[in-house]
């Protein structure tokens, strides 16, 4: 008889197009490298986005500031640094669901960079959506911290060994509650145990004025009013032990879905 499958490392070496990378090593080539040497444009994206290349023949996403389109409810030229931040908060908590990402100059300038993910599919990231799939459940607590106003079903990416990573975090972070998302299967189900340890370190951290904590590096990219809510959030979801229920007051879905 055998046993459950342990759960994947949430911090295994990432599958990219050079092979399986560890999360420092893609870190310190993306921070290192003097050349992004685009390749090719995401002409799906909504905001400009170049696939690049860089040292160690990996692939990066280069977001560049100024070809980030204007947003009513979000500062103008800030979605980089939103996309950034999601990083961090990722690491901090040990969930483990974001690329490697930083804020770094390009050709076109300051913009996000982010390790490009070999994934199994988005017709992958749809059935377990679809399936309500356990492994779905740090991407959707972490959607609940970050307040993320746009989790797609093809901003999800699984991979290959069980983990479920999420990318396009640029609408994160604001005061105002304005989570959107195809993760709603838990909504109001009681947090386990990880779930609830995830919410503990979150809400130290960031009660925190450790010197290079997370509170000091988020302080570099989101305000001091979103990180005073990012601390509310936690510290809600942390006394109420459930995931959350949709607002009334915002629309529960993003649109496309995918």
């Amino acid at each position: 008889m055998t046993g459950a499958a342990a759960a994947p490392n949430w911090r295994g070496a990432l599958p990219t197009t050079a092979g399986l990378v560890e999360i420092d090593e893609a870190i310190r080539l993306m921070q290192l490298s003097h050349d992004l040497t685009p390749i090719g444009r995401i002409a799906e994206a909504s905001n400009a986005s170049f696939l690049c290349e860089i040292d160690g023949g990996l692939q990066v996403i280069y977001k560049p500031i100024r070809g980030e389109l204007p947003l009513w409810d979000f500062p103008e030229g800030s979605l980089a640094a939103r996309e950034t931040a999601a990083y961090l908060v990722s690491e901090a908590l040990e969930l483990g669901v974001v690329p490697p990402t930083i804020l770094r100059d390009g050709p076109a300038g300051e913009g996000a960079v982010q390790l490009w993910i070999d994934h199994v599919g988005v017709h992958r990231a749809v059935d377990l959506v679809n399936a309500s799939d356990e492994g779905l459940r740090r991407l959707a607590l972490f959607d609940a911290i970050v307040n993320n106003g746009d989790r797609k079903g093809g901003h999800i990416l699984p991979l290959p060994d069980g983990r479920i990573l999420g990318v396009d975090h640029g609408v994160t972070f604001a005061v105002e509650p304005k989570l959107r998302t195809v993760l709603w299967a838990w909504r109001s189900e009681p947090l386990n145990e990880s779930e609830l340890s995830a919410l503990r370190t979150a809400t130290a951290a960031l009660a925190s004025n450790e010197p290079s904590g997370l509170n000091e590096r988020l302080a570099a990219l989101i305000s001091a009013e979103e990180r005073d809510a990012l601390r509310a959030r936690t510290e809600e979801l942390l006394e109420r032990g459930t995931f959350p229920e949709p607002s009334p007051d915002w629309p529960p879905l993003p649109w496309p879905l995918i």
